[in-house]
């Protein structure tokens, strides 16, 4: 087997693609526990993966800044970030995304050794000298395993752990000493979110619930809008609580590590749960089972797909897949987790 001594995972985005590949770190760091093994990410999303133990460096790719200015003509910044890449001497690159410009990023590290899939998109390919056949008709998380697997890792038994920040812990048992729930009302794309009406009304239920002392509404900034039915409730109710726009990534996977239940969408903590290995609900509607369900948790899916269906979410008329899962059955897979 090829030592490997320095390391390059690219996944730069989206959050919950950079939550699901942990099991590509851990597999690489079981193999090679003496290497350097660093991984690229957008440098708002570091704080998902930097507490990680198998981690010996982020990579920060600042898209915004270097896109804005590389559109203007301006090539300096990106020019020196790309040198600095270079000057680290990896022996080894995994591009797990899959697009121009991840290949374009691990060709430019001159590794000796660039993995990538074979039918990668944008052409990618052309910048990666090992391109893997890993059907796309797999799991996400089964597919970039092949890449750690075609570079020697043991990918038997993957582990999927995310690791939140200690201080960032350390507040959320202050914030919210008692027992939990965690509802993730919103997504990316609409035709992705069950009905903003039932997650108040599932809000409600599980708020008088036995078992739980509070019920935490967690959302992005610009997600208020989508949440306001069940915002303007948790103004009211004592117990329910609005985190939507107002927590750090990092604060975030504190949250969901420390819940007692999560219901969510398919979005960034639907798979934080899953690194998290919490009591899941997870709502799907045009979302490919086989390749993006919350990994290894079939079992707490709740979809309804007919035939005739096409998982294409970007598509709005597509959400009437997701507005088939009742409330009821909701409500009934959150008893059962909860006891």
């Amino acid at each position: 087997m090829t030592q490997r001594e320095r390391i390059l995972i690219i996944r730069p985005s989206a959050l919950g693609d950079v939550c699901r590949t942990a099991p590509i770190l851990a597999a690489l760091r079981k193999t090679y526990p003496s290497a350097r093994i660093d991984w690229m990410v957008r440098d708002t999303y570091i704080d998902a993966i930097k507490p990680h133990p198998a981690l010996d460096n982020v990579i920060p790719f600042n898209r915004k800044a270097l896109g804005a200015q590389t559109r203007k003509g301006n090539f300096k910044d990106l020019r020196a970030w790309l040198r600095t890449l270079k000057a680290t001497n990896y022996d080894t690159v995994l591009d797990c995304q899959g697009l121009f410009r991840s290949g374009f990023f691990a060709w430019s590290t001159r590794a000796k050794h660039r993995f990538g899939f074979k039918d990668a998109s944008e052409l990618s390919w052309i910048f990666h000298n090992h391109r893997i056949d890993a059907p796309v008709t797999i799991h996400t998380v089964d597919r970039m395993l092949e890449l750690a697997k075609a570079a020697g890792a043991d990918i038997t038994n993957p582990d999927v752990t995310l690791y939140a920040d200690d201080e960032q812990r350390s507040q959320v048992v202050i914030e919210y000493p008692e027992p939990y729930a965690v509802l993730a009302p919103t997504s990316a794309w609409p035709a992705k979110c069950w009905p903003i009406e039932r997650f108040t009304q599932l809000a409600k239920k599980l708020a008088d619930h036995p078992s739980l002392g509070r019920v935490i509404i967690v959302g992005g900034p610009g997600e208020r809008l989508h949440c306001a039915p069940l915002l303007e409730l948790a103004e009211r109710h004592p117990r329910i609580t609005d985190r939507v726009g107002s927590t750090s990534i990092a604060h975030l996977m504190a949250i969901i590590e420390r819940a007692k239940l999560v219901v969510a969408n398919d979005s960034a903590p639907l798979h934080m749960a899953v690194g998290f290995k919490r009591p899941l609900v997870a709502l799907l509607g045009p979302t490919d089972p086989v390749r993006a369900c919350p990994y290894n948790r079939q079992a707490d899916v709740l979809q309804h797909a007919n035939s005739s269906d096409e998982f294409y979410f970007r598509d709005d008329r597509a959400a009437d897949m997701i507005k088939r899962i009742t409330l009821d059955e909701v409500t009934t897979a959150c008893n059962q987790r909860l006891g």
